[in-house]
C-alpha cells in the first residue's frame, strides 16, 4: 500500500535538474517507499540498491569504484550513510556522466551523512526531507502546488471530519506509514521498538553516550517539553546532565529529524538566535508515548492536551512547507507580558499570524497576542486560529476560524 507524498513532485523536479538527489528523514518516514514508487512511476530502467544490504554494503566499502560498476546509473542508493567513502566516487561518476537524475541517494543519520555530502558533492547534489505523513497523505487529498498560508484557502478547508477524539487517536497514533496501513501493529509496541533501535543503533553510531539510560530519560522530558519554550538550565537539572550535555542531545534530536526549534519573532535578526526558542516533538504519536499517554481518551482530557494539539498543528504547517521543499518561515511572537501567538509565517515581507486553540468555537478573547504583534508596528497580513471547528467562521475582519484539516 502507498500513500501519495506530497514531496515526489519536488523531488522528481530536482532529480530532472541535478546529477544527485538525496531525500534525508528520520527512521521509518517513508523514504525507501518513496523512492522505490517513483522508479516504478519514473518508467525507466534505473537500478535499486540498499546499503542495508550485507553484501552491496561490504562491496561498496571495500571497492567503491568496483560497487558503481557493478550498479551504473540511473541508480537509487538507500541507507547511504552506511558506506560515506562512497560518495567522494560518486563525485567523480557524476563529472563523467554529466547527466541529471544520475544517483538518487536516501540516509537519516544526519551529522555523518551531510557533512560527508557537504565535502563530496557539494553543486551536484539537491537535498530533500522527507517526514512522517501528513494529515493531508494520510486522507489522500489532492495536494496544491503551493505550500499553507492563510491567503491561500479555498473551498477545500471549509469543512472538517476531524473532532475532538478523532484528532486526537490520529495525535496518538502519529505520523509514521507503517502504523497508517490495515495490518499496523499496535502503536505502542511500535513506537516502543522505534525508541529502542533509535537509541541503540542511531545514538551509539552518531555520539560517544556511555550512559544510554540517561539518554532514554532525556527524550521523555523533551517528550514532556513539547509546545512549550526550551529551558537548557531546567531541562539540564531535571535529566541529571551538564549544560552542555543538554544542548548537545537537543542539537543531535534536531539533526537527526526527532524536534523541530521554533525561534522567537523579532525585527531584529541577532535577536532571533539569542532569544528562548520553543521545542516541538517532530511526531506526536512517539511525544505521547514517551510521555504516557496511549489512548485518544486519556490524551484528550490530559495535562498535555493543549501542547499535543499545538505540536500537531504546528508540525503540520512545518511539513507543508519541506515537503515542497521549501524552508518553512515559522516563528512565534512572546512579549513581556507574556502575550503569545503561536505561530507567525514570515512570506513576501508579511506576517501571518496563526493561533492554536483546542476549542471548538474561538473568539476574540484568544486574538489577545495577534493584538499585541499588531502594536509593534509589523506589517501585519490575514491570521486565522486552528481549532477543531467544523466549519470556516470570521471571528474579526480579519481573522478566521480554521479546521486543522485545512492545513495541506
Amino acid at each position: 500500500m502507498y500513500l501519495k507524498r506530497i514531496l515526489a513532485e519536488h523531488f522528481l523536479r530536482c532529480s530532472a535538474t541535478f546529477p544527485v538527489v538525496l531525500v534525508t528523514g528520520a527512521r521509518q518516514v517513508g523514504k525507501t517507499t518513496l523512492i522505490r514508487a517513483l522508479i516504478e512511476r519514473e518508467g525507466i530502467n534505473r537500478r535499486y540498491v540498499s546499503l542495508d544490504d550485507f553484501g552491496p554494503r561490504t562491496l561498496a566499502g571495500e571497492d567503491p569504484e568496483l560497487f558503481l560498476q557493478r550498479y551504473p546509473a540511473p541508480l537509487a542508493i538507500d541507507e547511504v550513510q552506511h558506506v560515506p567513502a562512497l560518495l567522494d566516487r560518486l563525485k567523480a561518476r557524476v563529472d563523467q556522466l554529466g547527466q541529471n537524475g544520475s544517483y538518487w541517494l536516501t540516509g537519516s543519520q544526519a551529522f555523518s551523512l551531510m557533512s560527508g555530502v557537504s565535502e563530496s558533492l557539494a553543486g551536484r547534489v539537491a537535498i530533500v526531507r522527507l517526514a512522517g505523513l501528513s494529515l493531508s497523505e494520510l486522507r489522500g487529498k489532492t495536494f496544491g502546488r503551493l505550500p499553507f498560508r492563510p491567503d491561500r484557502l479555498d473551498s477545500n478547508s471549509a469543512d472538517s471530519e476531524f473532532g475532538l477524539l478523532e484528532i486526537f487517536e490520529q495525535i496518538v497514533r502519529g505520523s509514521f506509514p507503517r502504523l497508517a496501513l490495515p495490518d499496523a501493529p499496535s502503536s505502542e509496541t511500535y513506537l516502543d521498538s522505534y525508541v529502542q533501535t533509535y537509541v541503540e543503533r542511531d545514538i551509539r553510531s552518531l555520539m560517544n553516550i556511555a550512559n544510554l539510560a540517561a539518554f532514554q530519560r532525556f527524550l521523555r522530558l523533551i517528550a514532556a517539553r513539547t509546545a512549550q519554550l526550551l529551558n537548557y538550565s531546567d531541562l539540564a537539572r531535571d535529566a541529571g546532565i551538564a549544560l552542555n550535555t543538554a544542548k548537545e542531545w537537543v542539537a543531535l534530536l534536531e539533526a537527526t529529524h526527532h524536534v523541530l526549534i521554533l525561534l522567537p519573532f523579532y525585527e531584529n535578526l541577532s535577536k532571533r538566535q539569542t532569544k528562548t526558542p520553543k521545542l516541538y516533538v517532530v511526531d506526536t504519536g512517539l511525544a505521547c508515548h514517551l510521555s504516557g499517554w496511549h489512548s485518544a481518551e486519556a490524551a484528550s482530557s490530559g495535562a498535555m492536551a493543549g501542547a499535543l494539539f499545538e505540536t500537531l498543528v504546528v508540525t503540520e504547517l512545518w511539513k507543508s512547507y519541506v515537503h515542497r521543499g521549501r524552508p518553512a518561515p515559522l516563528w512565534f511572537f512572546r512579549n513581556r507580558d507574556k502575550e503569545e501567538v503561536d505561530v507567525i509565517i514570515q512570506d513576501e515581507g508579511l506576517l501571518f499570524p496563526i493561533e492554536v486553540k483546542l476549542t471548538a468555537s474561538p473568539n476574540r478573547r484568544d486574538l489577545k497576542g495577534q493584538i499585541a504583534l499588531e502594536k509593534t508596528g509589523a506589517k501585519i497580513a490575514s491570521g486565522v486560529v486552528i481549532c477543531l471547528t467544523k466549519q470556516r467562521y470570521p471571528i474579526s475582519p480579519t481573522v478566521e476560524a480554521l479546521p486543522v484539516s485545512a492545513i495541506d
